[in-house]
């Protein structure tokens, strides 16, 4: 089943001079409204006039998410702040939030975007929505809600934690839909075995899950635990929120953009320069029918491919393979980003500590989790234990208060850590093998 017929089976001509169209609307409109854009248009000496293609697009520069750091909070809005209905912004955990506005035609078209994701996902009109995701700043719990009901189902609007009144939720609600990160899921699932609830008997048979890395091994997991078909949602705030592209449940391989609102690009992450059709490189999106904040050229950091074989579904939006990482040093702890940067702010402020430090990630009982390991001077080391366990006690304080992740620290002797003449290798993330 398809939400959007017109739309979602464009041939691809069509859909070419429909983007052809929307971009040269959105750059008459930024180079105007927005003084970051006249500033980096004019620095390329580049003029509107000479974008004639969509091939002209890799001519413009770049936009960083730094971009919107330094222009916080209102500085990228390309409308007045009396047309803008609603505010997104980031943690803000690594500086400044990123914010992001909606102008009422925004909404409508996150709601139209959204519905088509479920709708992609096997979703239908009659379902009972349980959305798990996150309700307020962050844009994943009301992204998925206004989507639901344009679609027409039930939402259940639950947001996240209160694990057992979750399940008791979706036991008596009769939930068929769940949507929630995918590690919280598996939790959902060995929560309820505790419970006495065999999840698998409940009516659910769809999960949609992002906002964190997930392999397709943890998919298989999910599905088996849950008795549901699991499906990889991408999104993010600076571009829209959940909903910018979905798998459809036909292939569950790729996830379609939606190519009448984002122009995607693949990119080596080194040069920026265009990586050849098919490989792998760093996603770029410009938005194309944004109001409030549109972007041009986005670097989003996460690595991917562009799928552009023809897929069973019908649709004719290309696919984005499976997000592989990401091309910065940022971390995903349990929905919360984190840079090894902070956490090293946080170890060389402490007395006592050598500059040598390893952050394993790792995941049990299907949460994330922490481990910092970090080497201690001769003389620290020599201490009493009481010594030693005050200051790891210290250390966790001082990045849980900075960062709110919860992690293990693990105080190692000194030159124990292995050295690099290289890069050294800061992080281990053994999730990435599961």
């Amino acid at each position: 089943m398809i939400w959007n017929d017109d739309f979602e089976t464009l041939p691809r001509e069509a859909i070419a001079s429909l983007q052809l169209k929307r971009l040269k609307q959105t750059l008459d409109r930024v180079s105007v409204a927005v003084p970051l854009y006249q500033e980096k248009f004019s620095a390329a000496k580049i003029g509107m006039a000479q974008i004639k293609s969509l091939d002209d697009l890799r001519r413009l520069p770049f936009t960083l998410k730094q971009d919107l750091r330094d222009n916080y909070p209102y500085g990228m809005f390309a409308v007045p702040l009396d047309e803008i209905v609603r505010i997104h912004a980031s943690s803000g955990t690594t500086g400044k939030p990123t914010v992001v506005g909606y102008t009422r035609r925004d909404i409508d078209i996150w709601a139209e975007l959204m519905a088509r994701a479920f709708v992609a996902a096997g979703s239908h009109r009659g379902d009972v929505i349980h959305n798990a995701y996150g309700y307020g700043l962050f844009t994943g719990g009301l992204g998925a809600h206004y989507g639901a009901e344009r679609l027409g189902a039930s939402v259940i609007p639950m947001s996240g934690g209160n694990t057992k009144k979750q399940i008791m939720i979706m036991k008596d609600f009769g939930s068929t839909v769940l949507t929630c990160t995918p590690s919280y899921a598996l939790y959902l699932a060995e929560a309820a075995l505790e419970e006495g609830v065999d999840i698998r008997k409940l009516p659910l048979r769809i999960g949609i899950h992002g906002a964190e890395p997930w392999s397709e091994q943890m998919r298989s997991e999910i599905e088996e635990k849950l008795g549901i078909k699991a499906m990889d949602i991408y999104g993010l705030s600076e571009i829209l929120g959940p909903g910018v592209a979905i798998e459809c449940v036909e292939e569950q391989h790729g996830l379609h953009i939606w190519e009448d609102h984002f122009i995607p690009e693949i990119i080596n992450p080194e040069t920026g320069e265009p990586v050849p059709a098919g490989e792998k490189g760093e996603l770029v999106i410009t938005t194309i029918t944004k109001e409030g904040i549109p972007l041009i050229r986005y670097r989003t950091r996460d690595i991917t491919r562009l799928i552009v074989e023809p897929c069973t579904c019908g649709r004719t939006h290309v696919r984005l393979e499976r997000m592989s990482g990401r091309s910065d040093d940022m971390l995903i702890i349990r929905g919360v980003n984190v840079f090894p940067s902070q956490i090293e702010s946080v170890l060389f402020s402490i007395e006592g500590i050598e500059p040598h430090y390893q952050l394993i990630v790792d995941r049990a009982d299907n949460l994330d989790t922490l481990e910092v390991q970090v080497e201690v001077n001769e003389q620290t080391f020599s201490d009493e234990i009481k010594v030693l366990q005050k200051l790891s006690h210290h250390i966790t304080k001082d990045i849980k208060d900075l960062l709110g992740v919860t992690c293990k620290v693990r105080l190692v002797e000194p030159k124990s850590i292995a050295r690099s003449e290289g890069k050294a290798q800061r992080v281990i993330d053994k999730r990435l093998d599961k």
